[in-house]
């Protein structure tokens, strides 16, 4: 008599007197993942375990991790622009007070990054 697994064309492998179904993961893309998308492995796998469970199992993780990278990435190349003109973060800054024009920038690019991790990231 056919188990369930077996009718749906599953099969086992007999180790030290037992039967383990033979179960491999769905093929998944093989795309290099930046900090964005490590930021949001590390989040699904530490807070929504269950996100990534079925990611993992339905073969979509790397395809998302890619996602989630370049719309933060997408994100942060519109948001840095903005917030500069908001700010008058401008090329007259910057030749005339070098380092409050070094520093201003900065802190839009970590405003900017605190929106996307925010907005995309931690979702």
């Amino acid at each position: 008599m056919k188990t369930l697994y077996e009718t749906l064309g599953g099969t086992y492998r007999e180790e030290n007197g037992r039967l383990i179904p033979e179960m491999k993961l769905p093929e998944q893309t093989n795309y290099q993942i930046g900090k964005y998308g490590q930021f949001y492995l590390d989040y699904i796998k530490n807070h929504r375990h269950g996100r990534y469970t079925t990611l993992l199992t339905e073969g979509k993780l790397n395809a998302r991790l890619h996602e989630i990278d370049l719309e933060a990435n997408e994100m942060l190349e519109t948001i840095i622009p903005r917030l500069a003109t908001e700010r008058s973060i401008d090329e007259d800054l910057k030749a005339r007070d070098m380092l409050r024009w070094v520093s201003e920038t900065n802190n839009i690019k970590a405003s900017a990054e605190e929106i996307v991790l925010r907005e995309v990231v931690y979702v």
